[in-house]
């Protein structure tokens, strides 16, 4: 990711890069609205001797994330108070593993710092850090916990707010960042007949929005939403952009984060396939990314 607002929504410009797939560790398991990878699971009954022995400090699992954070991922800017999506998935995901909530700690890493090579000050990470197939060359991502749709952001009053088929949204405009996997949905779902136009920051794309020179944006929908809803104005500071809809899922997705090769991401994974059969994520989807979840499904 180089710089697009991906998920936390003050953060700097991140670039979100397509991934197909976490860990290859689970077998077709339903995510709420997230799929995960092939392969075979583990068993929770295995994992406790894995947790203590491959845990960052022994008796503790520690949990890295970046300071500060932002609904509703958290809340409040304290991860260890349960509340917004990623802080309750981790308390779920330690109660399931068999780690007591008092035995959870929470670590500062920088988001840029996380996916980096090397040895981490942390059991896993949880940041809404894409997976994409570079990332996952220097770290270890576990099956995803929430699939990232893509979405179109235009402004209130352009014609494709209320006219969006698959054959009329061909016929727009479209704008965005260079390397984008907005940009890469344009050209490979919608396909429109004008060529998006292109430019070097999220930024361009945003003023040429407000200008009109393009007639919409494709990005992913948690940014989407805050783009929306807090930050295209006009000179009275009014906000003048809607998010029009979002598109099925091709596979982007979320997932936390592991030094490179730890056995833990297998325990981690038959956590979150336990927390699938039991209807917890669903059920933590509901309740904390109903801003995102409830924007209508489009067609390409």
């Amino acid at each position: 990711m180089a710089h697009v607002y991906e998920g936390k929504h003050v953060r700097t410009l991140r670039l979100l890069a397509a991934g197909a797939v976490g860990l290859s560790i689970l077998s077709g398991v339903s995510l709420g609205v997230s799929t995960i990878a092939s392969g075979a699971p583990a068993s929770l009954a295995s994992c406790k001797s894995t947790i203590t022995s491959e845990e960052y400090t022994k008796g503790t699992l520690t949990v890295g994330t970046d300071d500060p954070v932002y609904s509703p991922w958290f809340e409040n800017n304290k991860p260890s108070n349960a509340k917004g999506y990623e802080s309750a998935l981790v308390y779920a995901l330690a109660s399931v593993l068999g780690v007591d909530k008092s035995h959870v700690k929470w670590a500062y890493e920088p988001f840029d710092s996380s996916y980096t090579p090397g040895t981490k000050h942390f059991d896993f990470d949880i940041n809404e850090i894409s997976y994409t197939k570079a990332r996952a060359q220097a770290v270890t991502f576990s099956a995803s916990y929430y699939n990232v749709n893509q979405s179109i952001v235009a402004l209130k009053t352009d014609k494709i707010v209320k006219h969006h088929t698959s054959a009329e949204l061909k016929t727009y405009l479209y704008g965005d960042q260079i390397g984008t996997t907005g940009l890469a949905y344009i050209n490979d779902h919608i396909k429109p007949t004008k060529s998006p136009r292109v430019y070097t920051t999220l930024d361009q794309a945003v003023e040429a929005l407000q200008l009109g020179q393009i007639d919409a944006i494709v990005i992913d929908t948690p940014t989407g939403q805050y783009m929306a809803s807090s930050q295209i104005v006009n000179s009275k500071k009014k906000l003048v952009a809607t998010q029009v809809g979002q598109f099925p899922s091709v596979g982007e997705h979320y997932g936390l984060l592991f030094t490179k090769g730890n056995p833990l991401a297998a325990c981690v994974n038959a956590g979150l396939a336990a927390l699938t059969k039991n209807g917890t994520l669903t059920s933590l989807q509901n309740k904390w990314l109903g801003i995102y979840t409830s924007v209508p499904v489009i067609k390409p």
